[in-house]
């Protein structure tokens, strides 16, 4: 561990960066990190198992040299719908014609292929559509049986093998995970991960294999991608620890115009109940080939930011782009910038976020308040479980949220936590061990300078989860560094 903490990020939304070919070594994963990577992202539809634990290795051994804890989240494939093979090549489907999906296993051509999903022909109606290769061509459902599936051509194109499936018109009665996916599960919690990412959410039902299977070991990310999730959005954010607003596949499902006001939907509803929200997919899509992104591209990072997500996230920017480390650095730059605007601060309170009745979210409340009142330099709560980190970000405070937890898994899922700075510290035992130790983490932290005060959560008594209690305030005098250890005491 370096002897010196390395400085807490200036900006409180966090950059979660994927990894891939461009990016899974040691020593970009570290030049990541310093332009500015909160996270990592590592996205199971790609590559084996194996290649993968180097990439795991090579984030905790950058964790154990700065001393600060690391994230990765894993990001599930799910349940991919695809076509089958044509006889002779790719094949042209005319607007206006007739095409057939069915479960014959022949070759297919300009007329038919095959469907081997067979819980379409189950759920799908006539009228609805089918979108293939990401939404470039479009049928339209004329008539249906357990065996067939006929539609008019209603935009027409070049169509080749196993070509990806959309259903946007019905909820499809498929289980959330496929075979693949539980494994790559299994490894992943075996592997130590703190985030799993479950894709193609369609109801809060989906959510509960994954969290069986994960038992405790992880917290549980649901992208939203479908249609049908938004129906029953509540449901499915308070079933979850986190949310992504995947815009990738919503934005072949749904009119590109329906996304905007939807993405900050999801963004409003988890910031109310409490869950982390990531905004992903195309953020600065131009930079996987130029080292500069488009204006267009800037405002859509800085609306996901002024709309107070907790997370914005880089794919193949990142992981397989010409330029990762300068895709990274530009979400840094574009975070800077917007949080630096006197405006942001009453932007991201458009967004109400009324306390529950409980003492701990009161307090929470009290603690931005007071805060700004006072001019706190920051606010330090104790933890063991999250929650009362979550509840402080949920109310976006303007000062830094300091979190000494004894577990060290909460650090690291702490990491896609909006404005929060981790550290894995021992556990107190007594009210004056709290205050004294809070104010010579955030010393030694670069999070307050002696002089500044700050505002102190915890719950008494001690080690007991969902506690939280106290709120102390006081202030940082010179000599809180006297007396302490080195960096073996946190």
């Amino acid at each position: 561990m370096t002897d010196t903490p390395i400085a807490p990020r200036s900006r409180k939304v966090r950059v979660l960066a994927t990894l891939g070919p461009a990016s899974s070594t040691p020593d970009m994963i570290r030049t990541l990190f310093q332009a500015g990577a909160d996270a990592f992202r590592i996205n199971m539809s790609h590559g084996d198992q194996q290649s993968k634990i180097a990439v795991i290795d090579a984030i905790r051994a950058l964790e154990r040299e700065l001393g600060r804890p690391s994230t990765i989240l894993a990001d599930l494939q799910g349940p991919k719908l695809r076509v089958g093979k044509f006889a002779n090549g790719p094949v042209m489907l005319a607007n206006g014609s007739v095409f057939v999906l069915d479960h014959d296993e022949t070759p297919g051509d300009a007329t038919r292929v095959r469907l081997p999903h067979r819980e379409i022909f189950a759920a799908i109606e006539p009228g609805a559509r089918l979108l293939l290769d990401d939404g470039k061509l479009v049928l339209r459902v004329i008539e249906h049986d357990s065996d067939r599936i006929v539609t008019l051509v209603e935009v027409g194109g070049l169509l080749s093998d196993h070509k990806g499936l959309n259903v946007p018109d019905v909820v499809v009665p498929m289980a959330a995970m496929t075979d693949k996916d539980r494994s790559d599960l299994a490894f992943a919690t075996d592997q130590g991960v703190d985030w799993i990412a479950l894709s193609f959410v369609q109801r809060p039902e989906d959510l509960w294999e994954a969290r069986k299977l994960i038992g405790g070991k992880a917290a549980l990310l649901a992208k939203i991608e479908k249609p049908a999730a938004i129906e029953r959005l509540e449901e499915i954010v308070e079933a979850c620890d986190g949310v992504m607003v995947a815009r990738g596949d919503l934005g072949v499902e749904l009119p590109p115009q329906s996304v905007p006001p939807l993405q900050k939907r999801i963004v409003e509803t988890s910031r109310r109940l409490g869950r982390p929200v990531v905004v992903a997919t195309q953020m600065l899509e131009s930079m996987i080939k130029s080292p500069s992104p488009t204006r267009a591209e800037v405002s859509d990072v800085a609306t996901a930011i002024y709309d107070g997500a907790d997370a914005i996230m880089l794919s193949a920017e990142s992981a397989a782009g010409d330029w990762p480390v300068e895709s990274v650095a530009m979400m840094n730059a574009i975070g800077d910038a917007v949080e630096r605007d006197p405006a942001h601060g009453d932007r991201i309170h458009f967004t109400v976020t009324r306390p529950d009745p409980t003492t701990a979210d009161a307090l929470a409340e009290a603690a931005k308040n007071i805060a700004a009142t006072v001019s706190a330099a920051a606010i330090i709560c104790f933890t063991s479980s999250g929650s009362t980190a979550r509840r402080i970000a949920r109310e976006r405070p303007a000062v830094p949220i300091l979190v000494l937890t004894p577990r060290l898994e909460t650090a690291r899922r702490l990491g896609l936590l909006w404005g929060t700075h981790n550290v894995h510290t021992r556990d107190v035992a007594a009210f004056e061990e709290m205050v004294a130790k809070a104010k010579r983490i955030a010393l030694r932290q670069n999070i307050a300078k002696a002089g500044d005060v700050v505002v102190v959560m915890a719950g008494v008594p001690f080690g007991t989860p969902g506690s939280t209690n106290v709120l102390h305030v006081v202030r940082i005098v010179g000599d809180e560094l006297k007396g302490y250890r080195g960096p073996a005491e946190v």
